[in-house]
């Protein structure tokens, strides 16, 4: 057996975004700044599977929207849209109720545990989202949070014959295109890219074969916390492999919690919560109480491996 590469006692959670650390869609401060009506952005969105079906094209549903975002740019219903801009434009996203704070407070909650400070045991929290990047980053929970799994825009593509020129990037370009996308299957792709340790080790390649006890987290050490239908591949892998899995839902649309509430008679999710993440509400005492059970099974683990060891022998 190889020797192990990590002594395993990160706990990670895991958060989508848009109706989970945020109570709706993070976009929406885009159709304020341009004056754009954002059912009808949507309604067309909607659409455009069949759109693009109709004349021989397969498009991704989760992916589309992007597209239409730059269709917008080009035709300057979204004139000057940066990656700077989107930036500022996710700082006035607003947040739920205990977030930022429930970051500090997980990390708080560890090195006041002077066992699970023994043993190393640390928390990271991670955002895996078919949202933006640049929104995400521009929120002010970005120094709370260890990375960021999402859609980005390339503004300034490179051209022909790029590597033998001199790179002059021009400032203030609008959005032009895809850079890295990010799909609900993708998602589960983060997860083990996160388990694996790639974003830590580069090295690492998110297709190598790990056993549990070769990955830097176990996905039995991490939570996912989100809020629909599109998650439940990242729910499923994490059920099936001793992880956690919180639903969490929002009062507005009432949908919001009929979808989470079927999540939850199906089986898919061990909890269900408002999306409140303040002391004393439902979903701070689920999430805190799953942090524990976790460090207490790494204390476990720990101490299990220690008394293993043979001691030698005393004095007759």
């Amino acid at each position: 057996m190889p020797p192990p590469l990590y002594v395993q006692n990160v706990i990670a959670f895991v958060w989508d975004y848009d109706r989970t650390l945020v109570p709706g869609n993070q976009q929406d401060p885009i159709f304020e700044e341009y004056d754009v009506d954002a059912g009808e952005f949507w309604a067309e969105v909607d659409g455009l599977v069949d759109y693009y079906a109709a004349r021989g094209v397969r498009a991704s549903r989760d992916l589309v929207y992007l597209g239409h975002m730059v269709t917008y740019v080009e035709n300057g219903l979204f004139p000057g849209l940066t990656r700077a801009k989107l930036a500022e434009l996710g700082s006035r996203v607003q947040l739920a109720p205990g977030i930022p704070e429930f970051f500090a407070s997980t990390r708080q909650h560890v090195q006041e545990n002077p066992g699970y400070v023994k043993e190393g045991i640390s928390v990271e929290h991670y955002v895996v989202s078919t949202g933006i990047v640049p929104m995400i980053l521009g929120n002010k929970i970005a120094d709370q949070i260890d990375g960021v799994w999402a859609n980005d825009f390339i503004e300034q593509p490179a051209p022909p014959g790029y590597l033998g020129h001199l790179d002059i990037a021009p400032s203030d370009v609008p959005i032009s295109g895809l850079g890295y996308t990010m799909d609900n299957t993708a998602k589960t792709k983060a997860i083990f890219e996160i388990s694996k340790g790639v974003n830590k080790n580069p090295s690492i390649n998110v297709n190598s074969r790990m056993s549990e006890e070769q990955r830097r987290v176990p996905m039995r050490h991490m939570v996912y916390v989100a809020d629909g239908p599109s998650d439940v591949p990242v729910f499923s892998i994490l059920n099936a492999n001793g992880g956690k899995t919180l639903g969490v839902y929002t009062t507005e649309p009432a949908n919001n919690f009929r979808q989470v509430k079927s999540l939850q008679e199906q089986g898919r999710i061990q909890g269900m919560a408002k999306a409140d993440f303040r002391p004393g509400e439902a979903a701070f005492l689920w999430l805190m109480d799953s942090l524990d059970q976790i460090a207490d099974e790494i204390v476990a683990a720990r101490r299990s491996a220690l008394s293993q060891i043979p001691q030698p022998p005393g004095h007759v």
